[in-house]
């Protein structure tokens, strides 16, 4: 029998206080537990994060992306959660990361001002499905110049 899968789709604000480096080390507390658990409940996804908010796809079968999403609720990093989408979808846009990330440097902030200033860092201004587009594109963009900075061989 074929797995449903289902995507969701939120954003949050960011509640952590601190200097940006205190700030980096807690994205990077969080991916590497969500790199670490997600796999154990068969999610996929992609997170992205400013100084203002978070903005994260899911993907999975419902009851992981459900027990995934409510860890996440109960963070105290996160306040104003906004759920965009819950649906099944056909096909997974992360399925080879367990949690891709984009918005980790200031070349990154420079890359994604184009967000800004379409929605200034507001996610509350994007819908369901041009968040999703908008994290997959620059997920694709970031292993592309990833792949072409470090060639193999």
């Amino acid at each position: 029998m074929i797995e449903t899968i289902y995507r969701l789709v939120y954003y949050s604000h960011n509640r952590m206080v601190g200097s940006p480096d205190a700030n980096a080390e807690a994205i990077q507390s969080i991916l590497a537990a969500s790199r670490r658990n997600n796999p154990k409940v068969n999610v996929t996804g992609a997170l992205m994060f400013n100084a203002g908010c978070f903005a994260q796809v899911l993907e999975g079968p419902r009851e992981g992306v459900e027990y995934t999403f409510e860890r996440i609720q109960q963070d105290e990093r996160h306040g104003g959660l906004s759920l965009l989408g819950f649906a099944p979808t056909s096909e997974r846009g992360f399925k080879r990361w367990s949690m891709a990330f984009v918005g980790a440097t200031l070349a990154d902030d420079v890359r994604y001002g184009a967000i800004a200033a379409e929605s200034g860092y507001d996610p509350s201004r994007m819908t369901n499905e041009a968040l999703f587009e908008t994290l997959h594109r620059l997920v694709l963009e970031e292993e592309t110049a990833t792949s072409l900075a470090d060639p193999i061989g």
